[in-house]
Order: structure tokens, then C-alpha cells, then sequence
């Protein structure tokens, strides 16, 4: 046929596909016995004059359907197109504090409590940042209230390391007793990951390389005897080279290679790493034949593959894991300055700024901006002592592609260069939509700074205790009172939006993630709840310790990410020579 008289496919009406779809849906029913064919129908006609059937044959041919309609139902899950979905119970939907979920003995007894504990499982060659990324997630789901612990299999081997020989011959794929005792440590750390399971844990990771195929089958198989625990694969995967060199490099400051010489520490090291590459097997096929949740995070996050992933518990992990980074930057966090409602004692409101928190305000617009500078000749100058001390011991420096430590110009022209461009970088102010920290940031120039206010940062909700102070809601409701000072974590104000720091701790979730995916530094301007919840997360507070810290006004936080952890500088605004200092 002459392809210019080919007609195009012309589109079904509304009515047409409709028409189809009850067709459809008839056909499905006739096979399973739920409603005549159109034989079955014409002989119905033909019998329209017969007399009408007994209430007793009626509810017969009824009880008939229903065991029919009972069969087609247990059939549907295993229906190529759909059982898969049938199987994905919402147990573990469990947010901590905005979920309760009501068990019978009956359904504790006979439910499979899918998705109730979950077992990370780390995957990758040494130097690939598996022991960075555990200590962020387990950072993060605890935050979240989900207990979570890292068992870290290395750290088993150093406790034995009296008994043979630690360095890179011990990881020698084709020593066979070498072998043995590297699989009973991971075997021994993944029962003590069980066992705190079983009892109060909800996810434990297994911090170690687990890099071939026969020791995650190990693992697997024995964590396939504890249906109430489900597994995830976790592979960190890095391909940039400057990121490897730059991990090798930190290695010689871990437990391994303490006051030993770094040129030889990081010839052992290498040598370590192509013992395991030797025997690497990526996650891949092995684990899809078997239906086995795993993802790859692809250096740190930069590109991931997921696989078969299902769960409350494990979508959490991947959420977080897609939204951080290594960009060195400063993150301030502080309460706004002084408020009229301050003075007197009263709790929640919208109140103005009295005239001292004006002043702060004033004062904080400085500092940050002196702060910005300090940060970037800081970062400049460690930069280049780093690559001098790597000189020292031999080795080559690294970011030999920014002139800065080429030596391709001068490095007084090359610092100065260096921090008019990170101190003249994107700077974001968060505040809430509250007055109080909207007008201790009026003195920002929003042309310089990217300023946003946020209805998440907000004080936590004191529900119909709004406008009281804590002495009020001590004398007129004395029990109120003493279970808030009992329970603080989990008290939720009473009355219409009243919330609790577990309720504000899941209001400020994508707060956080933004703040790990950002990567530019920040000023977060909140409330006092609100404050020590994010820095709950940024320090790693325990849960029992978070709403208890001192976060007074007039007071900064400045973090600053690092691989191995956030460091701290605290600041104390002194009114009376108007400027800050450390505390």
C-alpha cells in the first residue's frame, strides 16, 4: 500500500473506551463465573415468563456468588500484573509520634510484622565512603526517633587483631584462612545486629565491605531466618578520582594506620584495596534474580540506582541518601533577638523585637558578613598547608588543577582571589513567618543575601497555652505541667494545633534534607523548640538530651560539615560592647 493513503489511527471517544472497558470487566467476570455469557443471558430471556424463584433458591444461588467472588479475590494475588502489589502491607508506616497503629493479640500473633525492623547492609570497596554515609543515615533516622545503630565489622577486627596479622596481606583473597576469619567477624557482628534488633532496635547497619557474592549470601541467608526483619543493599560506588585520592588519604588518620609513616601507610593501603578489587562483584544480577532490595549510591549521591524497594523503612533511607553532599560551607543557627513577649515570660505569640533584640540584629548583620571572610581565608590556608604537609611525607598534593596550589601565581594573590570568591557566593537567610525573626534579619540587603521565610521553621504550636507563661501553666495546670517536665519529647499542648517535639521534629523534615542537599552556607533564624530540634540533628543529640539543651537568645551557633563529623563554634552576642565572641 502507497504509504501516503496510510490513515493515521483515529482516537477513541470517551464513550467508546468506556463501552470497552465494562466489555472488559463482563469477559473477566464470565470467567470466573460472576455473570452470564451472552448464551446464558438469552436463555434467561426466553424464560422470562417462568415463576419468580423461592426466597430459599435465591439465597442459594447468592451463597453461590459469594464463594465464587471469595475465589476470584484470592486469585487476584497471584495475577502476574498485580500480586506484587498485593504484598505490600502498610505495617511499617510507624512514624514515631504521628502514628499509632492498633494490634489485637490475634493480629500480633498472626501478622508477619513486615517492615517492622529494618538491616542495612553496606556494600563497597574500602575508601568508598561507606562509613561516612552510615554515620549520616544513622544520624538521620535517629533524629527521626527510629532507633538505629551502625556495627561496625573493622572495629571487630582491631579488638582481634593480637591474633594475626592486620595489614594488607590479611586481606589477600586467595589466602583461605585469612578468608575464614574475615567471614566469622561479619558473621559474628551480624548476630549482635540481630540480637539489638530483636530487642528495642529498629534499623542496625552493617558497617564492612561485603564485597563479593558468597559473603552476601552468607549475611542473607542467615537474616532470611528472621522473617520479621527485612534487608537492604546499600553500594557505595566512587569514580572520581580526585574524590578516591582524597579518601585514601583521610584513611591514614583512622585506628589503621595511627603514628605509622604516611608514604608507607598509604602503600599498604593501596595494596589492601587491590587485594579486594581483585575479588570485587558488584550488587547487580545475583541480587535481582533474587528479588533482593538493594541501591547504589554513586559518588555520594551524584547518581543512584534503586532496585525493588519496599517499605516505610527503606524509602526513608533513599529519600535521604539522594539529598547531601561534601561542599564545605558554614551553617548558623540562632534564635531571634529579644521580643517584647521575652521580657514578660510569655510563650508562643508574635511579637516585635524589644529594643535590645533590635540592637542584635543590627550586630548579627556584621558578623555574618565578617564571619563569611574568616571562613574563606580559613578554608584557603588549611588548603594550602594540607598540600605542603603532604610535600613533607612525599606524596603528591592534590587540587593541583586550582591555581591556588599550583603555584602557577602568587599565593598572596591567589588567597586573596581565593576568598573574594567564596566570600561573594550565594548566601541563603532562612527565618519563620513569625515577626520576631522576620525583623532579626530586616538589615540583610536581599540583593547580597537569598532571604526566604518559612512556615516549617515556625515555634512549636502551644495550642490554648498560647500567651500564658511557664508560672501560669504551672499554677492553673499543675498536672499539664509535670507531665510536659516528665515527658517533653512526646507532651503535646492540648487544644486546636497544639504539638508536641516529635510533631515539630517531622515538620522540620524537609527542612533538613534541603539543608543536607543545599550547598551553599546559610543563617537559620528560628524559636527556641525549632533551634534545638535542628541542632539536635546537626550535633547528633540523643533524644533525651535535645529538648533539654540550653539555646539561649543572643546566641550563634556556627557548624561547619565535615567528613568525620559537624564542627562546632559557639558565639555570644555582649550587648554592652555591642559584638560577639566565643564561648
Amino acid at each position: 500500500m502507497d504509504a501516503r493513503r496510510r490513515t493515521l489511527p483515529v482516537a477513541r471517544t470517551d464513550q467508546e473506551i468506556e463501552d470497552g472497558e465494562h466489555t472488559r470487566v463482563e469477559e473477566e467476570q464470565q470467567q470466573a463465573g460472576l455473570c452470564p455469557s451472552a448464551e446464558q443471558a438469552e436463555k434467561r430471556d426466553h424464560h422470562d415468563g417462568a415463576p419468580e424463584k423461592s426466597p430459599e433458591t435465591r439465597h442459594s444461588i447468592i451463597d453461590q456468588l459469594s464463594k465464587k467472588t471469595q475465589q476470584w479475590l484470592q486469585l487476584a494475588p497471584n495475577d502476574s500484573d498485580g500480586g506484587q502489589f498485593q504484598s505490600r502491607h502498610s505495617i511499617g508506616f510507624d512514624v514515631p509520634g504521628a502514628v499509632d497503629t492498633i494490634m489485637t493479640p490475634s493480629k500480633l500473633k498472626m501478622e508477619r510484622q513486615l517492615d517492622s525492623k529494618l538491616a542495612v547492609i553496606m556494600v563497597g570497596l574500602p575508601a568508598r565512603g561507606k562509613s561516612y554515609i552510615v554515620k549520616k543515615l544513622r544520624r538521620y533516622l535517629n533524629w527521626l526517633q527510629y532507633e538505629t545503630k551502625v556495627f561496625n565489622v573493622g572495629n571487630l577486627r582491631r579488638v582481634h587483631e593480637g591474633g594475626h596479622d592486620q595489614s594488607a596481606k590479611f586481606f589477600d583473597p586467595d589466602n583461605k584462612d585469612m578468608k575464614k576469619i574475615r567471614d566469622d567477624l561479619a558473621l559474628e557482628v551480624l548476630e549482635q545486629m540481630i540480637d539489638w534488633l530483636k530487642k528495642d532496635g529498629r534499623v542496625a547497619i552493617h558497617d564492612a565491605t561485603n564485597s563479593t557474592i558468597q559473603r552476601r549470601k552468607l549475611l542473607i541467608d542467615r537474616l532470611e531466618k528472621e522473617p520479621e526483619i527485612k534487608v537492604l543493599l546499600l553500594e557505595s560506588v566512587c569514580t572520581d578520582k580526585n574524590v578516591l585520592e582524597r579518601n585514601f588519604r583521610l584513611k591514614l588518620l583512622g585506628p589503621d594506620y595511627k603514628n605509622k609513616n604516611p608514604a608507607e601507610a598509604l602503600s599498604d593501603f593501596r595494596s589492601r584495596v587491590a587485594n579486594y578489587e581483585r575479588a570485587y562483584e558488584p550488587v547487580g544480577d545475583w541480587e535481582e534474580e533474587r528479588d533482593i532490595q538493594y541501591c547504589k549510591l554513586i559518588n555520594v549521591g551524584k547518581k543512584m540506582i534503586a532496585h525493588s524497594i519496599s517499605g516505610y523503612l527503606s524509602g526513608q533511607c533513599i529519600f535521604y541518601l539522594m539529598n547531601f553532599n561534601l561542599a564545605e560551607r558554614q551553617i548558623f543557627v540562632t534564635r531571634h533577638g529579644e521580643s517584647t513577649d521575652n521580657i514578660t515570660g510569655r510563650i508562643g505569640g508574635d511579637a516585635s523585637l524589644s529594643e535590645k533584640g533590635q540592637k542584635f540584629s543590627k550586630a548579627l548583620t556584621k558578623f555574618v558578613k565578617e564571619q563569611r571572610v574568616s571562613f574563606a581565608l580559613d578554608l584557603a590556608r588549611r588548603k594550602m598547608k594540607e598540600q605542603d604537609d603532604w610535600k613533607t611525607y612525599g606524596l603528591e598534593p592534590l587540587d593541583t588543577e586550582d591555581e591556588l596550589f599550583s603555584g602557577s601565581i602568587s599565593t598572596e594573590a591567589a588567597v586573596k582571589a581565593k576568598v573574594a570568591a567564596i566570600s561573594n557566593s550565594q548566601f541563603t537567610i532562612w527565618t519563620s513567618m513569625l515577626r520576631r525573626t522576620k525583623e532579626t534579619v530586616e538589615n540583610f540587603d536581599p540583593d547580597e543575601y537569598d532571604i526566604k521565610h518559612i512556615r516549617f521553621l515556625n515555634e512549636i504550636n502551644s495550642g490554648s497555652r498560647e500567651g500564658m507563661t511557664y508560672d501560669e501553666i504551672k499554677h492553673y495546670y499543675p498536672q499539664e505541667f509535670e507531665a510536659r517536665e516528665q515527658n517533653k519529647l512526646h507532651y503535646r499542648y492540648p487544644g486546636m494545633g497544639g504539638e508536641s517535639y516529635v510533631d515539630v521534629i517531622h515538620r522540620l523534615q524537609p527542612m533538613i534534607i534541603e539543608l543536607e542537599r543545599m550547598t551553599q552556607s546559610c543563617l537559620i533564624v528560628t524559636h527556641r523548640v525549632v533551634m534545638r530540634i535542628i541542632l539536635g540533628y546537626l550535633l547528633d543529640w540523643s533524644q533525651t538530651e535535645m529538648p533539654h539543651m540550653m539555646v539561649p537568645i543572643h546566641t550563634v551557633y556556627e557548624l561547619r560539615p565535615k567528613p568525620y563529623g559537624t564542627e562546632l563554634i559557639k558565639w555570644r552576642y555582649v550587648d554592652e560592647q555591642d559584638k560577639f565572641e566565643k564561648f
